[in-house]
């Protein structure tokens, strides 16, 4: 396989403000499905108002441009007031597994 850019981020949301900031989160992941340089987009609950997003790219150049769909704008919008921090980002080299 060849190498390919991954990134993990926490995002804290406002409080009480988790479930709606998810909802978001996941409908980016549902427009990522028609994204060939989309490997993985996982959005998970650590707990109630702190979420997870776990991202695989062909390489960092489609994640950037991945900002640039239709609609990412308009989502990130929405999420910034529900956001009270990004407070963990990682970013990694997926070597293999499960969905590659």
């Amino acid at each position: 396989m060849p190498p390919v850019f991954g990134m993990h981020g926490r995002f804290k949301a406002q409080p009480g403000q988790g479930d709606a900031l998810a909802a978001i989160l996941l409908e980016a992941a549902e427009s990522m499905r028609a994204n060939d340089a989309c490997l993985l987009y996982v959005v998970s609950r650590e707990h109630a108002d702190s979420i997870w997003v776990t991202e695989a790219w062909t390489d960092r150049e489609a994640h950037a441009a991945s900002l640039d769909v239709p609609g990412a704008k308009e989502q990130i919008a929405r999420a910034m007031p529900l956001i009270a921090g990004i407070d963990q980002r990682v970013e990694f080299e997926p070597l293999g597994g499960k969905g590659f």
